[in-house]
């Protein structure tokens, strides 16, 4: 991990769903959120990585880094989430890279690209996130 999670988050910083699904921060950088996710155990029936999974890690990384912006003192919640499907993940671990498009007071919007471990996209999503007092 390059950077750690501030110092004000929970101790346990995993979600019950973010458990289930496998779903690890790898760097708390919020110029540059990085999470993993394996496609094992969340396959649709086809064997292919289920798009809500790729959904979720989207919603939970972006999520995440709305609320480094937003501080301890504020809370945030997703208000918007698009995503493109690129390509199929069957195997290994997808990882996912948010960089922020705009951070504003009450709005955040946040760009997140999924990628399988040979590097290729496997899917894009934008999530905006409302910060509340």
């Amino acid at each position: 991990m390059t950077t750690a999670p501030p110092a004000w988050a929970p101790a346990d910083t995993i979600s019950p769903l973010d458990d289930k699904l496998g779903i690890r921060i790898t760097d708390y950088d919020p110029d540059r959120l990085v999470a993993t996710m394996p496609v094992e155990g969340n396959e649709q029936p086809y064997g292919l990585l289920h798009g809500g999974a790729t959904c979720a890690l989207i919603e939970s990384i972006g999520s995440w880094a709305a609320a480094l912006h937003a501080g301890p003192e504020r809370q945030v919640v997703g208000i918007e989430l698009n995503v493109s499907y690129l390509r199929a993940a069957t195997s290994g671990v997808v990882t996912a890279v948010c960089t922020p498009v705009r951070r504003g007071r009450t709005l955040a919007t946040f760009l997140v690209e999924v990628s399988d471990e040979g590097g290729n996209p496997t899917a894009t999503g934008r999530l905006t996130c409302l910060t509340k007092s």
